[in-house]
């Protein structure tokens, strides 16, 4: 009985790592429809790109002329200054973008600059907002691709969010690519073809405007935008995944100023985990709702490093107590066929998507990497990062 009890008391630690690999076994088995008929006889609906920008100079030119061509005459760009402290909008400007500003020193978050944009479009709102971040650049047709998704479903949409290292990179930047493509191409595969829902990803989301026009956006979470897609899934607005189209962004040279960009959005997704998890998968079960219980089985995956540590520490733990106390090895069987199960999403996920990345052997590196990352894990438990920290990039060293 004690080792049932035992046991059972570890499981919670296990299942993301289940979680973890029943969405990549799904995402193995998804296929990129085609567009739809209906979709592509519809008008295509009228669209606002907004571009929320905080000291963007070096990178807001390449984002604005990616866009520009893929505009129709009832479109508008929409640059949203914020905070700026440097040329960004009179960049924007001369380059054909439509521009506002926004200065307000207490409230600072992308979140705000997000919902000023909003405010700005109400006296001629367009039917769909796409919000694409100032150092992005997009795929050519995305822009009515997703428009016309978001229209024709009516509901939000984001499209594959990737981002790149330089050709060259070290090993650090290469695992950085890696563990994106399983968390923005990979997971958001298998939830879609599960519960026809995904997370947004703040960049290349699409939304039609009777959503964007009520959302909560002005506050100042590090994670706005995960916050949000599971706040409007919540509502029965679950946000579609639309792999076809890509927004797309490059990792910065410097690993160290990687890692603290990587940092802010491990503590994001901690923070949103703790905070938005409990309810969600609570309304799952108690609706009996895919596109929640799919959003729940995602979000309960941590930061995947550091959740790598967390369990085969814990496995050593308990592998130890088990020699010396015969009940705890259920439990420590329960942990090792958690780490079997980890293992194995890793390896699925590597052997579709990431062989063009990392070698077999540099893929035996990954816990080494996960070591790099503890002490962005230590940083969240003691002092939480929240707001808009610009990540600095080696032009503007």
């Amino acid at each position: 009985m004690l080792a049932f009890v035992l046991a059972l008391a570890v499981l919670p630690l296990a299942l993301p790592a289940f979680s973890l690999l029943v969405l990549t076994i799904a995402a193995l088995g998804a296929r990129r429809a085609p567009s739809s008929a209906a979709a592509q006889a519809a008008d295509r609906p009228r669209v606002a790109v907004l571009v929320p920008a905080h000291n963007e100079s070096t990178h807001v030119l390449p984002t604005i002329a990616c866009l520009r061509p893929q505009l129709g005459p009832r479109d508008r760009l929409l640059v949203v200054a914020d905070n700026c402290s440097d040329d960004t909008a009179a960049l924007a400007r001369g380059a054909g973008a439509e521009v506002v500003e926004r200065r307000d020193t207490t409230r600072r978050g992308k979140g705000y600059a997000l919902d000023f944009g909003v405010d700005c479009l109400r006296a001629d709102p367009p039917e769909v907002v796409l919000v694409v971040d100032a150092d992005c650049v997009l795929s050519d047709g995305a822009v009515e691709a997703i428009a016309r998704d978001c229209h024709r479903s009516g509901m939000p949409v984001q499209m594959l969010d990737l981002m790149q290292a330089q050709p060259g990179a070290g090993l650090k930047l290469r695992v950085l690519e890696f563990a994106m493509v399983v968390k923005n191409l990979v997971r958001p595969l298998g939830t879609f073809r599960l519960g026809r829902a995904c997370h947004l990803m703040g960049t290349g989301m699409a939304l039609p405007w009777r959503l964007v026009s009520t959302a909560q956006l002005a506050t100042g979470h590090i994670a706005e935008d995960m916050k949000l897609g599971v706040e409007l899934t919540r509502a029965g607005y679950p946000p579609r995944f639309l792999p076809e189209v890509r927004v797309s962004s490059s990792f910065v040279e410097d690993a160290e100023v990687a890692r603290v960009q990587k940092s802010r959005w491990v503590h994001g997704h901690l923070a949103t985990m703790a905070e938005e998890l409990p309810g969600l998968l609570r309304d799952a079960l108690r609706r009996r709702d895919r596109a929640q219980f799919v959003l729940a089985m995602d979000l309960m995956i941590p930061p995947v490093a550091m959740y790598f540590l967390l369990l085969v520490g814990s496995l050593a733990a308990a592998a130890l107590a088990g020699w010396l106390w015969p009940a705890a090895r259920a439990a420590a069987a329960v942990l090792a066929v958690g780490t079997a199960a980890f293992g194995l999403a890793v390896g699925l996920a590597w052997w579709r998507h990431g062989r063009e990345l990392l070698g077999a052997r540099e893929l035996l590196m990954l816990p080494l990497y996960a070591l790099w990352k503890l002490p962005v894990y230590l940083a969240f438990f003691l002092k939480k990062r929240s707001g808009w920290v610009r990540t600095m990039r080696s032009p503007d060293r």
